[in-house]
């Protein structure tokens, strides 16, 4: 469940990455280029259009200005020009075309003529139009004329498009406008512009679809390609990717192929040079115990005949037999860190009274008068007492070591957690050494590579805590000293089994190690 959720999260991510930005900009090129295309084919179209429809109407109008309003008088009657005006409009072929008629009467009084005059009247004519038409131009070579056909597209009665001209007779005579409706054309350039907004929709949608196939097929290789990374991640080194083709892709794939096979060739070369390092410590600590047993016995033998040794003498048997101690401890701890790395470590649990147990580690080694313990009787925990002796002697030990007695044993349970710590009242830790306190073979101080310990106490420690489910951390005290503070599970290692069987301790903690 987990794994599928897993993947079903990195393929969210992924959707919301390359394929999205893939996607997007197909889907951003379309439209542009769609938004474009349709952009110019309704500005042709409406310009065609338009220009035909106001071409033939103007040309009606100037045809017919000639041939009825230049046969009319110099100044006609109101009725000749409204007999004239419904004659014009009566001769277009253009819908909604109305006619309106300018002149003077032998009085001079103005006369107009309408062909509809519900329809069209003077009103209706700009009055910019009106200044156009009537303003005589100067004649020239480039001028032939002083009056010309004037137009204008106007909209009236309610936001209605039309077409509005004007001319007048050169010579003299009556003033013609003309008016004519645009309002089909408007309609069919309206479903043009829907049409072309449909199939720049459609053209979109496509686009999207075409880019999710392509993100698709161009993507599908680089998931392959992170799905065996991620593999490789997981230690399976012998992930391989198949190769087709010539392309980029196949040319990455190959190299993903090549280091992935000398990644674990060097990893398998590793492996087995710790492997042959790791039974060399095993074997060689192993190979020493026999001896060392035989020469701690001569040693101690030694020991309780110091008295009566020579004065220059006795000084070399104690040396050799504290030294002698010591190589069989180192000997103890690898052998043991061995068993560590080995994966063989196992936890042997058992109801422990924490307390008790505490108590038993330290008067075995004679610690209780220089430790102040501060626990309640009484509180069980599920632990392998062996390994929990082993923690509690390294921590207390160290303790004594490098802070000097009294140090503070407190013992109390936090919810289903044992945590134990053990404090100092040395100088603490310096900050440049809290993060290899844990660290095999760690020395505080350069200048002293020697010490007592033999350098492995705190790093099994951790690996006891570790394997029991637990961890240790070290701090320093704000009143001063080193905090060591382990932290277990009162119901046994999470992973172990009713029967006493446990997990490899692979994990490490940061610290300062001197034992």
């Amino acid at each position: 469940m987990k794994k599928r959720l897993k993947r079903a999260l990195l393929a969210g991510l992924r959707w919301t990455s390359l394929r999205l930005r893939l996607v997007v900009v197909f889907a951003l090129v379309a439209l542009t280029a769609a938004v474009s295309v349709a952009g110019i084919a309704y500005w042709l179209n409406r310009e065609a259009v338009l220009t035909r429809t106001q071409d033939s109407a103007l040309n009606d109008f100037r045809q017919s200005m000639q041939s009825r309003v230049a046969t009319l008088p110099l100044q006609p009657t109101q009725s000749e020009l409204q007999t004239a005006a419904e004659q014009m409009a009566a001769m277009s072929s253009s819908p909604g075309y109305s006619v309106l008629l300018v002149g003077r009467t032998d009085g001079g009084k103005p006369a107009v003529g309408y062909s509809d005059l519900d329809a069209f009247t003077l009103d209706d004519v700009p009055a910019k139009l009106q200044e156009q038409v009537n303003r005589a131009q100067p004649v020239s070579a480039g001028n032939a004329y002083p009056y010309h056909l004037f137009w204008v597209r106007t909209k009236l009665h309610g936001g209605t498009p039309y077409l509005v001209g004007g001319a007048k007779v050169i010579g003299g005579g009556p003033t013609g406008y003309m008016l004519t409706s645009l309002k089909q054309e408007r309609d069919d350039l309206n479903s043009l512009a829907w049409s072309l907004g449909i199939a720049t929709g459609l053209a979109l949608l496509g686009s999207a679809l075409l880019a999710q196939a392509a993100a698709t097929t161009v993507l599908k290789p680089v998931q392959r390609l992170g799905d065996a990374a991620r593999r490789l991640g997981e230690g399976k080194l012998d992930t391989r990717l198949r190769v087709s083709g010539t392309d980029e892709l196949a040319d990455l794939s190959r190299t993903f192929n090549r280091t992935a096979a000398q990644l674990e060739k060097k990893v398998a070369d590793m492996s087995a040079r710790e492997e042959a390092s790791r039974r060399f410590v095993a074997d060689m600590s192993h190979e020493l115990r026999t001896p060392l047993t035989a020469i701690t016995a001569v040693a101690e033998v030694l020991e309780d005949e110091a008295d009566s040794l020579d004065p220059m003498i006795a000084p070399a048997v104690h040396l050799v037999v504290s030294e002698t101690r010591r190589l069989n401890d180192l000997v103890e701890n690898l052998m043991e860190v061995t068993r560590f790395d080995a994966g063989t470590a196992r936890l042997v649990l058992d109801d422990v009274d924490v307390v008790d147990q505490l108590t038993a580690c330290l008067d075995a080694r004679a610690w209780l008068d220089a430790v102040e313990l501060d626990a309640e009787r009484g509180l069980m925990a599920r632990l392998d007492p062996r390994r929990l002796d082993v923690i509690l002697a390294n921590l207390v030990g160290n303790a004594l070591k490098h802070g000097g007695s009294p140090v503070g044993v407190s013992v109390r349970a936090v919810d289903e957690e044992l945590v134990i710590e053990v404090r100092d009242h040395g100088p603490g830790i310096p900050a440049d050494v809290l993060p290899h306190v844990f660290d095999r073979f760690y020395k505080a101080s350069a200048s002293r590579p020697r010490s007592e310990g033999s350098g492995l106490g705190l790093s099994i420690a951790m690996e006891n805590a570790l394997i029991h489910g637990g961890t240790i951390t070290a701090a320093n005290s704000l009143e001063g000293g080193a905090v060591f503070t382990l932290r277990l599970p009162r119901d046994g290692s999470p992973e172990e089994s009713a029967d006493g069987g446990g997990e490899d301790a692979d994990g490490r903690g940061p610290g300062r190690e001197e034992n």
